[in-house]
């Protein structure tokens, strides 16, 4: 049984953490496997879209603490769990297509975060989410610092963090940490269909988008329009933007191919 598993839908590639039995804990070879499958989803050309999800009725209950436990008992240090954390939570965030998760159960601590690194999540009405490292003595260390007060706002980010609260699903919602909430046995469908919404768009024009807005905030107003405009040249040079032009024309929907 594979620690992490990977599977296509179309153009969609859906990469799963497979550890029901430590609710898809990331101990540090599931972090390996993780960025190994995310390398190899960034090196395809025919994926459009990608979603990211845990099997067994949990996302990801964050860090493998028992592993942890064992190895700071015996002295050993089992490699660089914070440093791996840290990069797969990077390689999400710039992955250059869409990426949504997929939130059924539990996302906790590091599994919040690789959550938090996706475009978009998706979650089922019986999803919680938990900053949970102060409840082991511990400060963020995967994201949460940032990603939080994006999504959340600063003061809601703090109180999430400080006092390790459980939201649930509706208070999610409600404080902008997911996008979308639907009841469990619909969550699959609902995901996956707007996956393939955001496959069947203009991939690179969708890919320079996403690098444009999640860097936007580092930048002037004349920087921010000169990348734009690097951007659009780009664009300009695309068969979807030939074929975007011709389906306006035409008073049609256009058939991006992602090229």
């Amino acid at each position: 049984m594979s620690i992490v598993e990977t599977s296509d839908d179309g153009a969609v590639r859906v990469i799963a953490i497979n550890r029901p039995e430590r609710r898809n804990a990331l101990n540090f070879d599931a972090l390996v496997a993780m960025r190994d499958a995310i390398a190899e989803a960034r090196a395809s050309r025919a994926l459009r879209a990608l979603v990211i999800t845990g099997r067994g009725g949990s996302f990801s209950a964050g860090a493998d603490v028992r592993e942890w436990a064992e190895n700071k008992a015996k002295g050993v240090r089992g490699g660089d769990w914070v440093g791996e954390a840290i990069q797969l939570i990077q390689d999400v965030f710039d992955f250059p297509k869409p990426t949504v998760a997929m939130i059924d159960g539990a996302a906790t601590g590091a599994g919040l975060d690789l959550s938090a690194a996706c475009d978009f999540r998706f979650a089922s009405d019986r999803a919680r989410f938990i900053c949970s490292y102060t409840r082991i003595g511990y400060s963020p260390d995967a994201g949460s610092s940032w990603f939080l007060p994006r999504l959340v706002g600063l003061q809601r980010a703090k109180r999430f963090v400080y006092l390790a609260e459980t939201w649930d699903a509706p208070t999610a919602l409600a404080n902008g940490l997911v996008t979308e909430v639907h009841p469990q046995a619909g969550l699959e469908a609902a995901t996956m269909d707007f996956a393939r919404r955001l496959a069947a768009g203009p991939t690179v024009a969708i890919g320079l988008a996403k690098a444009l807005l999640d860097h936007g905030h580092r930048r002037s107003l004349p920087e921010a329009l000169r990348e734009e405009q690097k951007a659009g040249k780009i664009c300009g040079q695309t068969e979807d933007h030939v074929e975007g032009l011709k389906a306006v024309n035409e008073k049609r929907e256009p058939r991006f191919v992602g090229r």
